[in-house]
């Protein structure tokens, strides 16, 4: 017995291995994740070296660089001791807006005029929630269907050596990948670059 097409329908053809050939770097568009703007802004970052003269770059910032203090404690406020709240906010609204005027600055400095920096604002070190919150941003950024030639850039674990930052922007990295059927490229870290004195 032999299965055969009913009603005339053409089998479609699957793609062969062939059609997903490596595309020349003018053609490709990148989308990269790092922990933070250090591998992004430090001098000689694998980073810019590996998105130079791609078509258009997403780069997503998992966290912000600045380093969270621990919860404060807690106390009962008099009546005579409140506080207007609403003057804290806006000031630290107003240093966001900064920072991210900063970023776009120097981001322009690197030379890739077709970057685009997301920022998702992830609090380190990265909670149980993270790497949901990393993949749901990634997959934006990717597109549902995405075009012959995106490539995801996700920076580079050793085994051992990587924070627990790093290690969820791996696992996030690695699933996108795996859905998405896209290339992955991986960028060497600012720690992994650093030349031991010993």
């Amino acid at each position: 017995m032999v299965a055969e097409p009913v009603g005339g329908l053409a089998v479609p053809n699957a793609p062969f291995p062939a059609d997903r050939s490596v595309r020349p770097v003018s053609q490709r568009r990148f989308v990269a994740v790092s922990v933070c703007t250090v591998e992004l802004l430090r001098p000689g970052s694998d980073l810019v070296r590996l998105l130079e003269g791609g078509r258009s770059v997403d780069l997503l910032v998992a966290c912000d660089d600045g380093p969270v203090a621990g919860p404060a404690p807690v106390g009962v406020l008099g009546v005579g001791d409140a506080v207007e709240l609403d003057a804290y906010d806006d000031e630290w609204d107003d240093d966001r807006e900064d920072d991210g005027v900063e970023l776009r600055a120097r981001a322009a400095e690197l030379g890739l005029p077709d970057l685009a920096v997301h920022r998702l604002g992830l609090r380190s070190p990265l909670g149980p929630g993270a790497e949901d919150d990393l993949v749901a941003a990634l997959s934006e950024l990717v597109g549902f269907d995405p075009e012959p030639g995106v490539y995801l850039l996700g920076p580079a674990v050793e085994a051992g050596r990587a924070g627990v930052d790093r290690a969820v922007v791996d696992r996030a990295v690695q699933r996108i990948a795996q859905v998405y059927g896209i290339p992955l490229l991986r960028y060497r870290c600012h720690e992994l670059t650093v030349v031991d004195a010993d």
